[in-house]
């Protein structure tokens, strides 16, 4: 071949490989993105997967100043970003927190729905001794060094006094228990350590004994229902307990109506709606967002009309508004105890978890809504279980339901006696 006709081809092939390489790179591009659009998602079959709940944004601060755009340059996505507000900012949030809240509240419905037996629930109580290892090991390692001394000495003093403070059993009440001991020792009453521990037992059990723990459940002889409400921040475990206190007395016998006055919290009524499907309860709900005590009404009057003994009225938990949460409870508590029922008893529902914060939120509900009762939720999986102590000993709240794990029959009556029993590891 002529030397001419070979240099005009050479740009005609390098043209050609430019052109297959364009084409080879589209196409690996196009098939890979058709794959990541049409790959399934991984679905468990177990449980919905709860997303974590979204962080909050600060407004967008600009590092430099931008410009003003003349009428031929176009503002670009970046610089409209930086001009977002603060009150958009935290609208989207808002909106996110909400979404999250109504992904929590659905996980839980499937997962009690996924519980629920084809058999009634076995509701034999389970034994404290059992379910508090957490609270009786904060007491043990102090007991075992009491025991460990030929005497009682100063540090059988300090380990006494910081178990029970580790405890949340309170300052207050940890020298109201260990001062009388004091002076037994120096009066020789007592002179060796087993005999300072049993005293220490009795103490304890004197501290909670003579206290009316029942619930009311009142024979009203068809004039109407008895009330109970129950009050307490969110994520206590209160729409649980609620459902587990419905199945035990539908379990006595009872005609039980549950009221979903929790109108704010996402999905806070279908969660409630399970419960009283899974009890065999009535169930009343009203609008999201609505009046609560438009719904506790409706609940009572719904429940004198169907002959119902019993109605377990839930209520809003939100304090970050504190002031109109505590007077919306007011509301209620006046709403609820109009004929034809009547408020017998008012359960605060604390989480044994938060110690002496546990203790403030029991001062507070108990001015608002007259409290005549604690449930203490979560006690099997608390180191501080001498919350129990700071709530009777100040503020004269019985504790009389005690949650020792997830199923019907662990919500139980407290017993003082076995509960410091299962302290000293008896």
């Amino acid at each position: 071949m002529p030397t001419g006709s070979v240099t005009l081809l050479m740009p005609a092939v390098l043209l050609i490989l430019i052109a297959v390489v364009l084409v080879f790179g589209i196409g690996v591009l196009l098939v890979n993105r058709r794959r990541a659009g049409t790959a399934p998602p991984v679905v468990t079959a177990a449980r919905r997967e709860v997303p974590a709940p979204p962080p909050k944004p600060s407004p967008v601060k600009p590092s430099r100043a931008v410009p003003a755009p003349s009428i031929d340059e176009p503002v670009t996505h970046a610089e409209a970003d930086e001009e977002i507000s603060a009150e958009d900012l935290d609208a989207a949030f808002e909106e996110s927190l909400a979404d999250f809240e109504a992904e929590v509240a659905l996980a839980e419905i499937e997962e009690i729905e996924a519980e629920t037996p084809a058999e009634p629930e076995d509701l034999e109580r389970p034994k404290f001794r059992d379910r508090i290892a957490k609270a009786r090991a904060t007491f043990s390692g102090a007991f075992g060094g009491v025991r460990g001394r030929a005497g009682i000495t100063a540090e059988s003093w300090d380990e006494l006094e910081e178990a029970l403070l580790r405890a949340d059993v309170g300052l207050r009440v940890t020298n109201g228990l260990l001062d009388p001991l004091r002076a037994r020792v120096k009066s020789k009453e007592i002179t060796d350590p087993d005999a300072l521990l049993t005293a220490l037992q009795g103490e304890m059990k004197a501290r909670l004994a003579d206290t009316d723990r029942s619930l009311r459940l009142e024979d009203r002889g068809g004039a109407g229902p008895n009330v109970w409400l129950f009050v307490g921040v969110n994520g206590v475990g209160k729409t649980t307990t609620i459902g587990k206190v419905a199945a035990q007395q539908r379990a006595e016998g009872h005609r039980v109506l549950l009221a979903a006055g929790d109108t704010f919290r996402a999905a806070a009524a279908e969660q409630l709606q399970t419960w009283a499907e899974r009890s065999g309860a009535e169930f009343v709900r009203g609008s999201e967002g609505g009046d609560p005590s438009s719904v506790i009404f409706d609940g009572v009057q719904a429940a004198a009309a169907r002959r119902c003994d019993l109605v377990l009225g839930d209520t809003a938990g939100r304090l970050q508004n504190k002031s109109n949460l505590m007077e919306e409870l007011r509301k209620v508590r006046r709403v609820a105890d109009r004929e034809p029922g009547r408020v017998t008893e008012v359960l605060l529902v604390i989480d044994a978890t938060t110690g002496q914060n546990g203790l403030v939120q029991a001062k507070e509900f108990g001015d608002v809504t007259e409290v005549t009762g604690v449930v203490l939720t979560k006690l099997d999986g608390s180191a501080k279980g001498g919350i129990v102590f700071a709530i009777e000993t100040e503020l004269g709240i019985p504790v009389k339901l005690i949650g020792l794990g997830e199923s019907i029959g662990d919500l139980v009556a407290f017993d003082p006696d076995e509960f410091v029993d299962a302290l000293f590891g008896e």
